[in-house]
């Protein structure tokens, strides 16, 4: 525990990027790890009081904090097992569980962006442009990504069901910290590609691991069928934006879902 949270902080999560302690009645603090982008916490909080005043299920953001030289956020405390883990415990909702990523997916899209998020796009073309790729490779990359739209919604840019909490009162989608502006289908393609490729934090329980092997080609197939349904677009619209993806993704490990 870092050494300026108080004796009572009780971690109760872990996660790739940051830790959750309890943080007094109805409250949690997100605290990111060590080396993480110090505008992470920024954006998260700025983001996420954004999206609840548009009526979006998200948990309040109550104030940016500083412990043990690392940044975080105070939330709301939601209660409630992820998406992933509450279809885990219960297989025969994987057909709800699909239809409702696809759901709330198409809600984020309906909200325009800030005008000082970044761009989805730039932050693509930055990692491409870090990437350990040739040059053919990277300026195709590049083409692909510059022929492909500009938009002005907000793009939560790791929506998986690992980051959508099902409460008492209904979902709750969590973790912003990689909100963007950008086209929605930008947004669609980054899941879909986390369906495909996306692996569980070492800690997770090996049957996860499993299931998440066995789902894959339905989550996918499930999940694109459905958003685009609700939202327009076509499959060969979200598949122009993997290409880019793919080599973005180049620029570190794939991030694992959690």
């Amino acid at each position: 525990m870092p050494a300026d949270l108080p004796p009572l902080a009780a971690l109760i999560g872990r996660g790739y990027t940051a830790d959750v302690y309890a943080w007094g009645p109805g409250r949690v603090l997100k605290l990111f790890h060590a080396g993480q982008d110090v505008e992470r916490a920024e954006r998260e909080y700025r983001v996420t009081r954004t999206v609840l005043a548009a009526g979006l299920p998200v948990p309040a953001a109550y104030e940016l904090v500083e412990a043990g030289g690392r940044r975080g956020v105070v939330f709301e405390r939601v209660n409630g097992p992820s998406l992933l883990d509450h279809v885990q415990a219960r297989p025969w909702k994987l057909p709800w569980s699909v239809r409702l990523l696809a759901e709330l997916h198409t809600r984020v899209h309906r909200c325009p962006a800030p005008v000082d998020l970044p761009a989805h796009r730039e932050w693509i073309a930055e990692r491409i442009a870090n990437a350990p790729l040739t040059a053919v490779i990277r300026d195709a990359a590049c083409r692909g990504l510059a022929a492909l739209p500009d938009g002005d919604v907000i793009c939560h840019g790791d929506f998986h069901p690992g980051n959508i909490l099902i409460t008492r009162c209904g979902p709750v989608i969590i973790d912003w910290g990689r909100a963007a502006r950008g086209h929605p289908l930008g947004d669609v393609a980054c899941t879909a590609r986390l369906i495909r490729t996306a692996r569980l934090p070492p800690w997770a329980p090996a049957f996860l691991h499993l299931t998440l092997r066995v789902t894959r080609p339905i989550l996918y197939r499930k999940y694109l069928a459905g958003y685009l349904r609700m939202a327009g677009g076509t499959r060969a619209e979200v598949e122009e934006w993997l290409g880019p993806l793919a080599a973005a993704a180049a620029a570190g490990p794939p991030v694992p879902v959690g």
